[in-house]
């Protein structure tokens, strides 16, 4: 019996990502019609045209995040299998991209052949653990009954919560995600509140004691 071949969805924002992507996957016999898609609007218009077997998704896709695109496929599209692929490391994003419903989560530095174990894994139905995915899943469970204030917010919030530790105004961040200033002000005010800070300072120094961008403060943050 012959393997399954599958059908793929490639979703990033930037067509020479997608376009390499693509020529890397098409030389593999497992992997037969592939499709592409700039944003999480036209790759959800592309499901519901015609569903795939997978979907290669990343995260910074401006007005609409690829975790907020998973979000949607799972609920109307729970058979297609999803990889999350991103220039974020694994302990930004990797742990709430499984919990959310995809299937494997690698970032963009990652060998052709790890992302294609992971694409031929989620479309026969399986998950894609890398060794340190597996160590945070393990370790989230191990302290589920203590659970840290910024486990509490939305992704979008964690992305602000990233860009505003780092240094970016509020200017800054809404031309990055493409939303208007005052949203990015509201989300500030609620990721304030959830972690109980009060400046900027305690902000970035809150990131720095939980470890969670690494260079907290620093104007270092690019994207894929």
């Amino acid at each position: 019996m012959s393997a399954r071949v599958l059908s793929l969805l490639v979703v990033d924002d930037h067509m020479i990502i997608r376009r390499g992507l693509i020529q890397i996957l098409s030389e593999a016999p497992a992997i037969g019609d592939i499709r592409e898609a700039a944003d999480g609007a036209a790759a959800l218009r592309a499901l519901r045209e015609r569903a795939v077997d997978v979907m290669l998704l990343d995260i910074a896709l401006g007005e609409r995040d690829g975790l907020d695109v998973l979000k949607t496929v799972r609920t109307e599209f729970p058979g297609v299998g999803v990889v999350m692929l991103s220039v974020y490391p694994e302990s930004q994003f990797g742990v709430r991209a499984i919990r959310a419903g995809a299937g494997a989560y690698l970032n963009k530095g990652c060998s052709p052949e790890a992302l294609l174990d992971a694409i031929v894994r989620v479309g026969s139905g399986g998950v894609y653990l890398t060794p340190g995915i597996a160590e945070l899943l393990a370790r989230s469970v191990r302290s589920n009954d203590d659970r840290a204030p910024h486990e509490s917010l939305s992704n979008r919030e964690f992305q602000v919560l990233e860009l505003l530790a780092r240094g970016h105004s509020v200017s800054d961040i809404a031309v990055q995600l493409s939303l208007s200033a005052n949203t990015i002000s509201t989300y500030r005010a609620r990721i304030f509140d959830k972690l109980q800070v009060r400046s900027i300072v305690e902000l970035a120094n809150y990131a720095n004691r939980h470890q969670l961008f690494g260079l907290a403060g620093s104007d270092q943050h690019q994207r894929m």
